[in-house]
């Protein structure tokens, strides 16, 4: 897109470059449209005024200006025709030719030369001036054309880059949605884990509470029993025969002890149970609480980066379409610019061509201008020879 950027510039200097190049032209064309309209102008008022000189020539001076004129006539020619190789203009070549064509006939069959070079005149400035209609209509169309096709260039340039931004950003966000909801997962797996962990632990040990607590509520049932078939037995004062009153005491003590440690040892093992148990509820309903907001999260995350995703498709369908007509219209400037720019000549090099050009057609003319006058003479001499004889 900098390319882009940068070939817009370049092709809008160069557009600006070529814009002054044909205003320069236009205004050399009309620089010498005036030229002509003034050789015209000059040639019709010297032969308009022919008709005020004086009638008192001789022969001799009717034909020295006779001779003359021709001479210029023929010089005017040249001029023309030096300046078309000069110039290496085609229209000034022609007009040359037909200059000394028109010359040639006259000498032999007397006819109007000026009128017929006015008349080659006239032609070449009806030429000229549709020439430059012409030129001006197509600048006008090049104009047009190139500044609209432009700026429909810089609007779907800026339009593509506007829209690939918003991909590149959702695309972004999506990746990093799609990164966290890999995290939340594994975190989920890593819980459940720590969960099913926990599950075999608590029921191993409530196992073994069960099996251990059983054995010593049995035990301290039996403990109890033995006390109180003992402390029965040695109460009784019926004896048939002299009991072991002390060793029967000592025994009672021993099992009192041995019912103590029991009685301890279960309540121990029946509070280690209940701490456990407890524990084990509150660390599962953490857990629990902890999966349902990662779910959830990823629910969440899930569904926005689906949503993003989805955009971003459409997004790039879009600037696919922009695309198209981005290249459609490149392919059009690239037609407009050949047809309006790439052939233009060099301002240098023209206005060099239309400085030569127009200096030899004022060369030319005031040399008409001066036949203009000598053919007047002509015309005068001519008739007052006629007069004469029409008095003889």
């Amino acid at each position: 897109l900098s390319a882009d950027v940068a070939g817009l510039s370049e092709l809008h200097h160069e557009c600006m470059t070529k814009a002054e190049d044909f205003e320069a032209e236009t205004k050399s064309r009309g620089e010498e449209l005036g030229a002509l309209a003034a050789a015209k102008k000059a040639l019709a008022e010297s032969t308009g005024g022919a008709d005020a000189l004086s009638y008192g020539l001789d022969q001799v001076s009717f034909l020295q200006t006779a001779s003359r004129a021709g001479a210029r006539q023929y010089d005017a020619a040249r001029l023309v025709r030096k300046l078309a190789e000069k110039t290496g203009s085609k229209g000034l070549a022609l007009l040359a030719q037909r200059i000394s064509n028109v010359v040639r006939a006259g000498s032999k069959s007397g006819d109007d030369v000026f009128a017929k070079i006015k008349g080659l005149i006239q032609d070449m400035l009806e030429k000229l001036e549709a020439e430059a209609e012409a030129d001006a209509t197509k600048k006008a169309y090049c104009d047009k054309e190139l500044a609209e096709t432009n700026g429909k260039k810089s609007d779907k340039t800026i339009e593509i880059e506007k829209l690939s931004t918003q991909v590149d950003q959702m695309s972004a966000k999506s990746a990093t949605l799609k990164e966290e909801v890999a995290a939340l997962q594994q975190a989920l797996g890593d819980l459940a884990t720590s969960q099913a962990q926990m599950d075999k632990l608590r029921a191993e040990e409530k196992e073994s509470y069960t099996k251990n607590s059983a054995e010593l509520v049995q035990g301290l049932d039996g403990v109890k029993m033995a006390l109180k078939v003992l402390n029965e037995y040695y109460a009784k004062g019926d004896k048939a025969h002299a009991a072991n009153d002390g060793g029967g005491e000592g025994i009672i003590g021993l099992l009192e002890v041995v019912e103590s440690d029991f009685t301890k040892g279960l309540a121990e093992m029946t509070a280690t149970e209940e701490a456990a148990a407890n524990q084990y509820d509150i660390e599962t309903k953490q857990n629990e609480i902890e999966k349902a907001t990662k779910e959830q999260d990823v629910k969440y995350k899930v569904k926005e980066s689906t949503e993003l995703d989805k955009t971003v498709a459409e997004t790039t369908s879009d600037r696919s379409g922009v695309q198209a007509e981005l290249d459609a219209v490149l392919e059009y400037l690239q037609k407009i610019e050949e047809e309006c720019i790439a052939k233009a000549e060099t301002y240098e090099d023209r206005k060099a061509r239309m400085v030569a050009e127009l200096a030899g057609l004022k060369e030319a003319l005031r040399v008409l201008n001066e036949e203009s006058t000598d053919g007047a003479l002509i015309q005068t001499a001519s008739l007052r020879g006629v007069r004469r004889h029409s008095h003889a």
